[in-house]
C-alpha cells in the first residue's frame, strides 16, 4: 500500500514510470508527492455511528429481512470485523464510548461506569456531570454536562489538534453519549432534553444555539417523533422473535404498537422507540448540512449515538418483536443516511464506521433450561453492610455497591486502625458465597497483580484504582442483575456483552472480512491512521490494516 512505502521505494518507481526529472533534494519531493496522494484519499468526513448495546449476532440473525441498502450495503461493500471484541469486564455505556473515542481500556481512560465514588469526600461522582456547567437552548436544568470528567483525549481531540479548520460534532438522545463521544475539543455537542423536547447543549461548547437548532426546536419537530404510532414494518410470520409486550394482536389489523398514543408528546418514552433513532438521524442530517461537514479538504468527524437501540433492548429484551423491528427500522434509517451522505460528500471523500458500545444478556425465563439466575443488588448490598457490622461493629462501613463494585468506607476504616487490605479481603471472601457470584477480586489483587487473559485479564482492565470499587464481583453467565423495567442488561465479560458489530465503509476501505479477534480499543486508532494524525494519546489499540483498500 502507499501509505507503508518507505520514500525511497516511492521514488525509484516514480522515474521509470513518468520520466520526471527532479531537482533539488529528491527525497524532499518525494516526501511532497506522497504527502499529496495521501491527502487525496483522506476522508473529508468521518461517520462514527455507534448502535448502543448491539450484539453481533443480530446481523445474522434478522440479515433475511434488512433491505439492500442499509446494514447489506455495509457488509457487501465494506469491510466487517468479525470477531470484534470489548477486552474488559464491566461493559457499560459509559466504558464503551470512552473506550471507542481514547482507543484504551477503563484501566486507562478512567471511566469504570457511568458513575463512581470519590473515597475521600464519599461523593457519588457521575461520568459527564458537571455543575459548573449550565443548559444552552433551554430553561430546563438538562445541560450540565461537560467532558472535564474524562480524563484521555480521543481522535475527535487530535484531530483539532492536527487540523485547525476540521470541525468535530457529536449527537445522541443521551447527553453522556454525546458528550463522551464528543471529547474535549468538539465544535458542537447536542442531546435531547427530555422534559421538553428541544435538542440542547451546554455552556462548555457554546454560548447560544445555532440558528438551524433553535429552528429545529421551534418548528415543534419532535413532537411529530413523539406521537407516532408503531407498527410492526415486515409480515408477522417473517419474525424471528416471538414476544411482546406493549402490542396486541389482531387478525384485520396485525401488531400495533400503540403505547406511544398515551401521551402525545412523551419525550421519555421516545427514547424507547425506533422514533428516537429516527429522530438522531434526522438531526444529524441537518448537522451535516448547516454545519458545513465535510465541505473542504479539512476532514471532519461527525459521532452519531442510537440511544434508542439500548432503551428497546432493555425494556422489551432481546428476544421481544419490538427489538426486532426496531432493527428493521434502523436498517431503513441506515440506508437513508448512506445514500445522502454519498451524495452530500461523495464515497471517495467518506468513511463510515459503524458500532455498539456493548452487547446485551438476554432475559431471564421461568421456562429456560439454560444456567442463569437474577442478581439481586439491594439484598447484596445489605447482606454485606451486615457483614461489616458484625466484624468490625457499628458504622456506616459500606459507602455502596453499584455497578458490580463494592465501596467501602476507607475513612472510617483508618479512622478506626484497620487493615484496608484485610478487610478487602474479609469482604471478597463473604462475596464468593452468594449464588451468581463467580469472581470476587479485591482492589489491592487487581492493583498488585497481573492477569494476561481470561476473565481475570479483563477483569483488570476494568480497573482504575482512583475510581474502581474495593471488591469487584463477576456474575455467573447468563446472570444479571435485578432492575425494575429492565429485561435485558449488559456488564459482563462474557460474548454476549462483549462480542459487537464493527464495519467500516467508504472510500479508502476494501472488502474484507477480518477472522482474527479486533479489540474495540483498535477503533480510534484506525480512524487516526486513516486520516494521517496522531492517535489519542492514551491509546493502546493498533490500526487494522486488513479494512485498508489496496491500491
Amino acid at each position: 500500500m502507499l501509505r507503508t512505502m518507505t520514500c525511497r521505494q516511492l521514488f525509484s518507481l516514480l522515474i521509470p514510470l513518468s520520466g520526471w526529472m527532479l531537482f533539488g533534494n529528491p527525497v524532499a519531493a518525494c516526501g511532497a508527492e506522497i504527502e499529496s496522494a495521501i491527502s487525496r484519499h483522506k476522508p473529508r468526513l468521518v461517520v462514527q455511528i455507534v448502535v448502543s448495546q448491539m450484539r453481533y449476532d443480530y446481523l445474522l440473525r434478522f440479515a433475511d429481512n434488512f433491505g439492500e441498502k442499509g446494514f447489506h450495503t455495509l457488509v457487501r461493500e465494506g469491510s466487517l470485523c468479525k470477531r470484534a471484541m470489548y477486552d474488559y469486564a464491566l461493559t457499560r455505556t459509559g466504558s464503551g464510548l470512552a473506550t471507542l473515542s481514547t482507543g484504551t481500556n477503563p484501566a486507562m481512560h478512567g471511566v469504570v461506569g457511568e458513575r463512581w465514588f470519590n473515597y475521600t469526600t464519599g461523593e457519588e461522582i457521575a461520568l459527564a456531570a458537571d455543575k459548573k456547567a449550565f443548559t444552552v437552548g433551554s430553561d430546563e436544568y438538562d445541560g450540565q454536562y461537560s467532558p472535564r470528567g474524562l480524563m484521555a483525549g480521543t481522535v475527535g481531540d487530535q484531530l483539532k489538534s492536527a487540523y485547525r479548520d476540521s470541525k468535530v460534532v457529536s449527537v445522541a438522545l443521551d447527553p453522556v453519549s454525546a458528550v463522551v463521544m464528543g471529547g474535549h475539543a468538539a465544535d458542537a455537542v447536542y442531546w435531547l432534553n427530555g422534559k421538553n423536547g428541544h435538542w440542547v447543549t451546554s455552556n462548555y461548547y457554546a454560548s447560544e444555539l445555532p440558528a438551524w437548532v433553535r429552528k429545529f426546536n421551534d418548528d415543534g419537530a419532535v413532537a411529530g417523533y413523539s406521537s407516532q404510532k408503531w407498527e410492526i414494518s415486515r409480515p408477522l410470520k417473517s419474525y424471528r422473535n416471538e414476544e411482546y409486550t406493549d402490542i396486541s394482536v389482531d387478525s384485520t389489523r396485525g401488531i400495533s404498537f400503540d403505547f406511544l398514543t398515551r401521551k402525545r408528546y412523551d419525550y421519555d418514552r421516545l427514547r424507547s422507540s425506533p422514533a428516537g433513532n429516527a429522530l438522531v438521524r434526522d438531526f444529524a442530517v441537518q448537522a451535516i448540512i448547516y454545519e458545513g461537514l465535510g465541505n473542504d479538504d479539512a476532514p471532519d468527524m461527525l459521532n452519531i449515538v442510537f440511544d434508542a437501540s439500548r432503551h428497546i433492548g432493555e425494556k422489551y429484551g432481546t428476544g421481544s418483536i419490538e427489538l426486532e423491528d426496531s432493527y428493521y427500522r434502523l436498517d431503513e434509517e441506515l440506508a437513508t443516511l448512506l445514500d445522502f451522505l454519498e451524495t452530500q460528500v461523495g464515497r471517495d471523500r467518506l468513511l463510515v464506521v459503524l458500532t455498539s458500545d456493548h452487547g446485551a444478556s438476554d432475559p431471564i425465563r421461568a421456562d429456560s433450561r439454560m444456567p442463569a439466575g437474577l442478581f439481586d443488588n439491594g439484598q447484596f448490598a445489605a447482606i454485606i453492610a451486615g457483614f461489616l457490622g458484625a466484624q468490625l461493629g457499628p458504622g456506616d462501613w459500606l459507602l455502596k455497591f453499584d455497578n458490580r463494585q463494592i465501596y467501602l468506607n476507607r475513612s472510617l476504616i483508618y479512622q478506626k486502625g484497620h487493615r484496608l487490605e484485610d478487610i478487602q479481603d474479609q469482604v471478597a471472601n463473604f462475596a464468593i458465597q452468594f449464588s451468581g457470584v463467580s469472581q470476587a477480586v479485591t482492589a489491592t489483587a487487581l492493583r498488585n497483580g497481573h492477569f494476561a487473559q481470561g476473565v481475570m485479564g479483563r477483569m483488570q482492565n476494568s480497573f482504575f484504582p482512583r475510581n474502581s470499587g474495593d471488591v469487584v464481583i463477576n456474575l455467573m453467565p447468563g446472570w444479571i442483575e435485578f432492575s425494575d423495567g429492565k429485561l435485558s442488561d449488559s456488564g459482563s465479560p462474557y460474548n454476549y456483552d462483549t462480542h459487537v458489530p464493527l464495519l467500516w465503509f467508504g472510500g479508502v476501505v476494501g472488502t474484507a472480512d477480518v477472522e482474527r479477534v479486533v479489540n474495540l480499543s483498535d477503533v480510534a486508532p484506525t480512524i487516526a491512521d486513516i486520516l494521517g494524525i496522531a492517535p489519542p494519546p492514551a491509546a493502546t489499540g493498533n490500526p487494522i490494516p486488513e479494512i485498508l483498500l489496496s491500491k
